[in-house]
């Protein structure tokens, strides 16, 4: 990525983030400004790959769009991004290929809308879930089925 694509994805990440300006150390921050200092950290290092874990744990809706929308700006700049995340719905709609693991095994590679499937779901999470497209951009999303929750009651756990 050139200088000044790289300044643009950084300067959008911060605006509003005045915050990451003082002279603050990282662990007195909350955990949202943790994971932004962070992401602004690795992005003032301006490698053409970027690895972030869980980069969105901590943060609020609004927050996580923010950061995987600046992820996917990056990808379109020419960097490399690897994401580890347990969001299968938000890996979905931000990544170009996805490599689902459980255990340190591969169960399957390839595009989102290849990969993403009930059957993963369900070998990786146990979990009986419908897979619909998202308006807008057709990502696909998860929803679990009905007779999960029947299946937690008849457990005696608690529901909420």
């Amino acid at each position: 990525m050139d200088r000044k694509g790289s300044a643009h994805c950084r300067a959008r990440y911060r605006a509003g983030q005045d915050w990451l300006f003082r002279r603050v150390a990282v662990e007195q921050l909350s955990g949202g400004q943790r994971q932004h200092a962070w992401i602004a950290m690795t992005l003032a290092q301006q490698t053409d790959v970027m690895s972030l874990d869980e980069p969105t744990s901590a943060l609020d809706m609004g927050h996580q769009l923010e950061a995987m929308e600046l992820v996917k700006s990056l990808t379109k700049t020419g960097k490399t991004v690897v994401l580890v995340l347990h969001d299968l719905a938000a890996v979905a709609r931000y990544s170009d290929k996805i490599v689902a693991m459980k255990d340190g095994e591969i169960f399957s590679y390839g595009p989102p809308k290849e990969v993403v499937t009930a059957q993963l779901v369900n070998r990786l999470d146990g979990i009986d879930v419908g897979i619909l497209a998202a308006p807008g951009d057709d990502a696909p999303e998860i929803v679990a089925k009905a007779t999960n929750l029947t299946s937690l009651e008849q457990q005696n756990l608690k529901v909420s």
